[in-house]
Formats: structure tokens, sequence, C-alpha cells
């Protein structure tokens, strides 16, 4: 297909009951140029291929297997495969609506110094679910809900970085830093994060820009798996784990590790408290002290890990 504008790309991992509408949503869009669908199979035992096979009959849909489990590597593969200079990564469990890559084409178009873009994110809850009480708006952002209001911003903080599930990237900047990092991002089951936030924090130590485009509206679905507290705290874990690789890969691993993640979980558990009787943001406040023992106990893993190296060395 000649002069591919944008690639729409969806990494997936076993979830043919979302798959299919994600899909859809991408083969609908109102864009003025071409565009391709490719969907990368990240290892799925179910009805993934068949999802994607009952739509193999449109030429702008790829499908390409990736049998080495883990996000990051999945995106990397993605942006192999993608003819375009502008790469949009959808989550197999959202639905994108109609303007959604014109939007993010046309905000790359316009400015060359962009690298990285997203949008708005709602949530659409399981059929006869209501958000629960004990779920704080900063919880609903672990669900991928992402508003920071009606008008154009670029990023200066990068945690304010848009969400991976609707996100875009310029292909120059990714190969300029090497790609996603296979450190960071979800692994099956294994929550880990921050590969985001870190692809802001090289494109903002660069000179690049990243914007939030409100109008790049994307809806996500809330498993019903995910409503059980059990879920955020395990969420909250990796967060803590996460942060700790982060820091050690942008060389800030050592002692005061364990002074941060000390003071953040004994602050944590004071702010629960301050928040007693107000279920969501004290439950909010105990996912994050949690998250804090699950940053001590990486970081004391990589202290012992360094210990040993340097024993077997001398």
């Amino acid at each position: 297909m000649p002069d591919i504008q944008i690639s729409a790309i969806i990494c997936t991992h076993n979830r043919d009951a979302y798959l299919g509408a994600a899909i859809d949503s991408l083969l609908a869009q109102d864009f003025a140029a071409n565009f391709e669908v490719v969907v990368v199979d990240n290892g799925s035992s179910d009805r993934t291929r068949e999802v994607v096979e009952q739509r193999a009959d449109d030429p702008r849909l790829k499908y390409v297997f990736e049998p080495t489990i883990g996000l990051s590597v999945a995106r990397n593969t993605g942006a192999k495969v993608a003819s375009a200079d502008i790469l949009a990564y959808l989550d197999d469990d959202a639905v994108a609506t109609k303007g959604w890559l014109q939007v993010l084409y046309s905000a790359y178009y316009n400015n060359s110094k962009l690298a990285i873009a997203g949008g708005k994110v709602t949530l659409i809850w399981p059929e006869g679910v209501q958000q629960p009480r004990w779920l704080s708006p900063g919880l609903a952002g672990n669900l991928g809900a992402y508003d920071l209001g009606d008008n154009l911003i670029y990023i200066q903080q990068p945690g304010s970085t848009p969400r991976g599930l609707n996100y875009s990237i310029r292909r120059s900047f990714l190969e300029e830093i090497g790609g996603f990092d296979p450190h960071l991002g979800r692994v099956g089951k294994n929550l880990l994060s921050n590969e985001e936030l870190q692809m802001t924090e090289f494109a903002l130590q660069r000179g690049w820009q990243v914007a939030y485009l409100p109008e790049a509206l994307v809806a996500h679905n809330v498993a019903p798996e995910r409503l059980q507290r059990s879920w955020f705290l395990n969420r909250g874990w990796w967060q803590g784990i996460s942060e700790c690789y982060r820091e050690q890969l942008a060389g800030r691993a050592g002692i005061a590790q364990l002074r941060r993640g000390s003071e953040r979980f004994l602050r944590g558990l004071y702010k629960a408290l301050q928040y007693f009787s107000d279920p969501a943001e004290r439950f909010d406040k105990l996912v994050y002290a949690y998250g804090q023992i699950g940053y001590l106990n990486a970081a004391i893993q990589g202290l012992l890990s360094t210990s040993n190296k340097k024993s077997s060395i001398s």
C-alpha cells in the first residue's frame, strides 16, 4: 500500500474477547489519507489469530506473531513491521473514536518537534457495574483513565505523560533512543510499567516535545477482575518495582533508594490515617504505601546483586 501516513498498532496477548472491537474501531477510522493496522500477537493461546483472520479481507490489516512475551518487545516488533513514520498504539481492550488517527497525524504533521502524543481516555465499565465507592480518581488512572482537560497541553512533567493504551510516537525519535526498553512494560501477568514515563524523560532531555491531545479520544474497557482491591494492590506493588528499575536504569540505584522508599512508605501510611473516613482516598494511600514495599524489595535485591558481583570479582 503506497504512501502510508500513519500505522496503527495493536499489541495483544490473550484478549480475544475485546480484540475484535479494537480492530474494527481502527478499520472504521475517518482518515483522509492511507493508513494501516498492524496486530502483534504476543504469544497468545486463545482465538486471537482467528479474530484477525475474520477481517483478513481488508488489505489495510497486517498480522504478525511475536513469541517473546513482553509489551515493550511487542511494541518494537510492531514498529519494525509498520510502514509509516508515525506509529499509533492502541490497547487490545480499547476502542478508538473515528477521528483518532486524523487528530494524531495532524499534530505530527504540523509540529516537526513532536516526538510523543496521546489523548484523553474514558472508561467503559462492565455491564451493570458502577465505579466502586472505594475507587479514587487517582486509582482510576490505573485502569487507564486519563483526562488533562479539553485543551492541547505540552507535557513538561513525565508523570503526566500520555497513557500507553492511547499513545503515538515518531519513528525517528524511537530509533534515536533504541526502541522501547524491554526491562520496562508488562510481561505476562507481571504488571511492570513506567516505559511511557521513561520515553517522555528521554524526549524532553533531547529537546523533543510531548503533547496531550484531548480530541484523540479512546475508551478503555475495564475488565471485571480489575475491580477487586487485590488487583490494585498488585498493581501498586509492580508500580513500586517499576519505579525502582527505572531509577536503576537511570544510574540512581544505591543505598539512597532505601531511604526514599522508607520515607514514601511512612508517608502513605500517614495519609491513609488522615483519610480514614474517606474509603476511596484511604485505599488510594494504602495502595501507594504497599507499592513502596515492592520498591524497597526491588531495591534490596539490587543492592544484594551488586554486592554479590563485587564479591565474585574480588
